[in-house]
């Protein structure tokens, strides 16, 4: 007599094998389009940096574009140092503040951009001539009211006025905080400062009400977002987060104190 072809062993023989296959095909899948992907990765990587610096010209090669305009460079941002002995092509900021011998623990009130670790070295990006740069780019990050907002931070050689600032990476509520991406809000960013003058503490700032030519010290603020008040609070923070002695501030003041003592 012949065995059932639907025998529960049988069956699960077949639903082993098949997921056995699946496994294979999937492994398979993303071996081969790892390098696709982590082209793409930095393609929109190098995509971000030049739109926010305002140098992004569609039809151009982005390769080609990006090598011909920005020079990156890892930085101590305890020392405001350049870290020569990093490769800034292949140095990961992001996995390295996950390291804890590579970077340190935040609590309290040292950690308002609510990150939790702040890397050791983080990489900067300058357009032009790297002794003197045009603009300076500096990544920000941190939390918004339902994401981790990561960023570029793009500032002319002075180290002290915007040029533009974007986030590549959020996920607010869409027409609220998600407005952070609207074109008329990024527009609103540039040419303000972030220092007042003789200070290394950050001003920069979102409000509530609108920023008019009459606001007291108009120049170091931005319209909040409409109805996003966390998010809007978020921004604020990551910012004066890292433009401050815990982030980017002793690395721009050398630029600051370069164009203020010209």
């Amino acid at each position: 007599m012949m065995a059932s072809n639907n025998s529960i062993k049988k069956t699960l023989t077949v639903a082993f094998a098949l997921c056995i296959v699946c496994s294979v095909v999937v492994a398979s899948a993303a071996v081969v389009l790892r390098p696709t992907q982590q082209k793409n990765q930095a393609q929109d990587r190098m995509r971000n940096l030049l739109q926010v610096a305002e140098l992004y010209k569609p039809g151009k090669d982005i390769r080609d574009l990006y090598d011909e305009l920005i020079t990156p460079r890892v930085v101590n941002l305890k020392t405001g140092e350049y870290a020569e002995d990093k490769n800034p092509e292949t140095f990961n900021q992001f996995e390295a503040a996950k390291d804890p011998a590579q970077s340190i623990t935040l609590s309290g009130s040292d950690d308002i951009a609510g990150i939790g670790r702040r890397e050791n070295y983080a990489t900067v990006y300058l357009v032009g001539d790297p002794d003197s740069p045009d603009e300076i780019i500096v990544p920000v990050r941190g939390q918004g009211l339902w994401s981790l907002m990561s960023g570029y931070l793009a500032l002319k050689g002075d180290g002290n006025t915007v040029v533009g600032l974007s986030f590549y990476d959020q996920g607010e509520t869409p027409g609220l905080g998600g407005e952070v991406d609207n074109p008329k809000w990024k527009a609103l960013w540039d040419g303000k400062k972030i220092y007042p003058e003789d200070s290394m503490d950050p001003a920069i700032k979102l409000v509530k009400g609108g920023v008019g030519p009459q606001t007291p010290d108009a120049i170091h603020k931005v319209d909040a977002l409409s109805g996003a008040t966390l998010t809007s609070k978020g921004v604020t923070h990551l910012l004066q987060f890292w433009l401050s002695d815990e982030g980017f501030a002793e690395y721009l003041a050398r630029f600051r104190d370069k164009t203020q003592g010209a």
